[in-house]
């Protein structure tokens, strides 16, 4: 065995490193958030709030976050809604071309966004669509399916069939059987994979770069604001989308430690379907 082994304080300053690797230079962009002295000067000096009262104020900024959303929303909306049912076939159906399906849905996740921003733009042309925020939902949604239907595939290896069948058994239908036993017990994936698409599609450029129209994103507003220089509004902005980000993860691991920690529902779902029959 290794001296190291021996000695746990060097994986200890390891993890440190690592840790401040990562998390270092997000501190930096909160703490001068609140900078006085606006980006530039160390140390930081004059904390005050001023530039998030002139964030408040910034009509366009908003008006990028609100774009950010309403796509974001959509697009985990079409994910879902196709990734779904592309995950039911790959783990419950054989058809002919099922391992090459299997790849071909993995492929926007290798691909770079670049070249799906590129295809996404050039059929969008050739059908004669407008580029707006319409065109970038859309190229979202056809991004992201993939992260939908892998995650949610991984969930259904995971579900016991035995509930199902025994809904089956009880005489309840494919589609009761679907809605009342299969989705319940698939909403951690399913809100696992919605988040992670919501947040994916909240920072995409690369794709949204190719597809926009007038009106801009969160991502790209901040990236046509930097080419004129580093402002602590950004910083500003920035701080609050992490924040929001910090709620989100917290609350995804509160509700799931409180599903994990609840009794097997099985038998009561097995139940509800088969009054239903």
């Amino acid at each position: 065995m290794s001296a190291s082994a021996h000695n746990p304080r060097w994986l200890g300053v390891y993890a440190l490193l690592v840790f401040a690797l990562l998390y270092l230079p997000i501190l930096v962009l909160i703490v001068y958030s609140f900078n006085g002295g606006g980006v530039g000067g160390f140390p930081p000096h004059n904390f005050t709030f001023s530039w998030y009262r002139m964030l408040l104020a910034d009509g366009a900024m908003w008006e990028s976050v609100l774009n950010s959303l309403m796509v974001a929303l959509a697009a985990m909306a079409i994910s879902l809604l196709l990734g779904i049912p592309a995950a039911l076939a790959l783990d419950r159906a054989s058809f002919p071309g099922k391992a090459a399906f299997r790849r071909l849905v993995l492929l926007p996740l290798i691909l770079p966004g670049i070249i799906t921003g590129l295809s996404l733009l050039m059929l969008f042309v050739d059908m004669g669509m407008r580029l707006s925020l319409l065109t970038i939902t859309l190229g979202h949604g056809t991004a992201l399916i993939s992260v939908a239907t892998t995650d949610i595939f991984a969930g259904l290896q995971k579900l016991d069939r035995a509930q199902e069948e025994a809904s089956l058994d009880l005489g309840a239908n494919y589609w009761q059987t679907f809605w009342r036993v299969t989705l319940p017990n698939l909403r951690l994936p399913i809100i696992g994979a919605a988040l992670l698409i919501f947040t994916l599609s909240m920072d995409e450029i690369a794709v949204s770069f190719f597809l926009i129209g007038r009106d801009n994103t969160l991502p790209l507003e901040i990236w046509s604001r930097l080419r004129r220089g580093m402002t602590p509004e950004i910083n500003a902005i920035s701080t609050v989308i992490f924040a929001f980000s910090l709620v989100a993860i917290v609350l995804w691991y509160r509700l799931r430690a409180r599903a994990e920690g609840q009794p097997e529902l099985g038998a009561e779902l097995v139940e509800t379907a088969a009054a239903g029959s």
